[in-house]
């Protein structure tokens, strides 16, 4: 089946529907809008990049885009407060087709970074949480750079409990703490220097899902394959998937490899 917008809207329409919602699809701009009646608030999804994403991915592109709006559908309206809270804001890590804002004109605070991934920054409820957008700070009159210093603090607190295993000669260790914030270490700039340190080969990083962060010591060709394979893996039954490309980590910070057989290809 040949995806287009009217298309990815009907789908996400009907496993989104509900009494206390209505949908408005704009077709030229390719962007589905979905409110909550009760509180008025909504959040708008531009669907060329979830058409991109379901070419690979098909069902669970779906699954991802659902679980994304119901989260932040269910916090909207509610009152939340950043005073007081600081210990509880943390840097999240996001596919690029996650979307950048709640309603129109009403962004959420974000950084760019890699070409796979974004960072928003989120206040944690306990069960869920609530991503920062513009109106929160406006209302509270915090600067975006607090919430970014404080984020990036909190996320160097977290533990980085490792297991390990090795595989043809390749080391590979993972982080699996399931709370909410493993991908969000891969910003824990001192820990993964600190990684670096111990590698004896080159040191790669896949985040294929929010709940993982998979850091390989790659001393053969053979260690790209693996690393890609479990990627893939995780990335396929990740509650919140993010990419399942992975990452060199150098110097210059994080650069996309696109690994093929047993060849290793950098990106341009």
């Amino acid at each position: 089946m040949k995806m287009d917008g009217k298309k990815m809207k009907d789908l996400l329409q009907k496993r989104l529907q509900s009494d206390y919602r209505t949908f408005t699809f704009d077709s030229k701009k390719d962007v589905l809008r979905i409110e909550n009646t009760t509180t008025g608030k909504g959040i708008s999804i531009e669907l060329p990049g979830i058409i991109a994403k379901w070419e690979t991915m098909k069902d669970k592109a779906i699954d991802e885009v659902v679980y994304y709006v119901e989260e932040a559908l269910n916090v909207m309206g509610a009152e939340h407060t950043l005073a007081g809270s600081e210990k509880h804001i943390y840097p999240v890590i996001r596919s690029t087709s996650f979307p950048l804002e709640a309603v129109e004109g009403n962004r959420f605070l974000y950084d760019e970074h890699t070409a796979e991934t974004r960072v928003f920054y989120a206040l944690d409820l306990g069960n869920t949480y609530r991503l920062i957008d513009g109106e929160l700070l406006a209302k509270e009159n915090w600067d975006p750079e607090q919430i970014r210093q404080i984020a990036r603090f909190n996320v160097r607190s977290l533990p980085t409990p490792l297991k390990s295993d090795t595989v043809a000669g390749n080391t590979f260790y993972f982080l699996n703490t399931n709370d909410g914030y493993d991908a969000s270490r891969i910003l824990n700039e001192a820990w993964l220097r600190e990684m670096k340190g111990k590698m004896e080969g080159t040191m790669a990083i896949a985040i294929p899902h929010q709940d993982v962060i998979i850091i390989a010591d790659v001393e053969n060709d053979t260690g790209y394959d693996v690393l890609a394979q479990m990627a893939m893996s995780f990335f396929a039954s990740g509650h919140v998937p993010i990419t399942a490309l992975s990452f060199l980590y150098e110097d210059e910070g994080l650069e996309p490899i696109f690994i093929l057989g047993k060849n290793k290809k950098r990106s341009e």
